[in-house]
């Protein structure tokens, strides 16, 4: 089955029983009792099958966890510095991941059937599956200090999906934590959004506030997030396991993106907000959040020349988006530090 799944694009696979992600149901508990859930409800509200895929689907006897790539060409910390510019994720700059992952899924899983039978579900980071621990469970790799995944030969640069079947399918030990005394992607992180190793307070972590949180970002916070619109790639970009990531295979992950002008970015409404980033995951946060970001980064650019962008959006109908803007219009003007 390996060979079939990298005939169709991945980069790995492993495979291991569902009950086999041990403690994660108690590290998620204790994650939301925590509250570093930020307003990301329906992780709590289905916690009980996050925490046991049977709970779920009764009838999974194994899960086929899947590793693809989306190395990016690029170095994602040099935009850092071109604060006219808008710094956006490496996994967004290209197709949505969620519409050619489970295409390939699918793919792989009629194959399945057609070979042995059974039944499957199939899930891209859209359902309540834990995709992290159970692909360190089916030995694609570890959840480093920083949580996400990485592994051996696949860097962290990956994007996983999972198969869920009924057919019982010889399981692969587990990989080990190999991070060892490194601490690259804690050290790194400007908001600090690590309280530990291994531990991620998504109040703090700036791909949750530009994507997930709605409504103004606390103002503590703005200065760090520099001009950073969508995702960071800080904990990701330095791991030193990427000198042995994989090349993403998939054209659809290349560059459509760029590193725009916030300027630009800023004078977008919602029609073009919707033209300029169809098919890409981006769309998804809505202009109004994303334009709100925008203005963060302007704010952050210390480059009077952008003013005007942004003195055009104190009066947006979005209250977040002219609170946003009028803060940027402080920053530039002095008014706030």
């Amino acid at each position: 089955m390996e060979a079939r799944a990298r005939a169709e694009g991945f980069a790995g696979m492993g495979v291991c029983r569902p009950e086999a992600i041990g403690d994660a149901g108690a590290r998620l508990a204790a994650f939301l009792a925590k509250g570093r859930h930020g307003q990301m409800g329906w992780m709590a509200e289905r916690a009980g099958w996050r925490a046991d895929p049977r709970a779920m689907w009764p009838e999974v006897r194994s899960i086929v966890m899947l590793a693809e790539a989306y190395t990016p060409d690029f170095d994602p910390l040099a935009l850092l510095e071109r604060r006219d510019r808008a710094a956006i994720s490496a996994y967004a700059r290209g197709r949505d991941y969620h519409d050619l992952v489970k295409k390939r899924l699918k793919r792989l899983g009629r194959w399945l059937i057609d070979a042995a039978g059974g039944e499957i579900k199939v899930f891209v980071d859209t359902a309540p599956v834990m995709e992290k621990p159970l692909a360190e469970a089916a030995g694609l790799g570890w959840q480093g200090k920083h949580t996400n995944l990485l592994g051996r030969d696949l860097g962290n640069w990956i994007f996983l999906g999972a198969i869920f079947t009924t057919l019982d399918l010889p399981a692969d030990a587990p990989e080990e934590q190999r991070c060892g005394t490194c601490t690259a992607c804690l050290d790194i992180c400007p908001t600090r959004a690590f309280p530990a190793p291994y531990q991620l307070d998504a109040t703090r972590c700036i791909s949750y506030l530009t994507i997930e949180h709605r409504g103004p970002v606390d103002a503590g916070l703005r200065p760090l997030m520099g001009n950073r619109i969508y995702g960071c790639d800080d904990c990701l970009a330095v791991c030193p396991w990427n000198k042995f990531a994989v090349a993403a295979r998939e054209a659809g992950y290349a560059d459509r993106v760029g590193e725009p002008p916030l300027a630009e970015l800023a004078g977008l409404d919602d029609a073009g907000f919707r033209a300029r980033f169809s098919g890409s995951p981006i769309k998804r946060i809505g202009r109004d959040r994303f334009v709100r970001n925008v203005c963060y980064a302007i704010g952050n650019s210390g480059l009077p020349a952008l003013l005007p962008a942004v003195r055009a959006l104190v009066g947006d109908p979005d209250p977040a988006v002219a609170d946003a803007a009028r803060w940027a219009v402080d920053r530039l003007s002095g008014a706030t530090p």
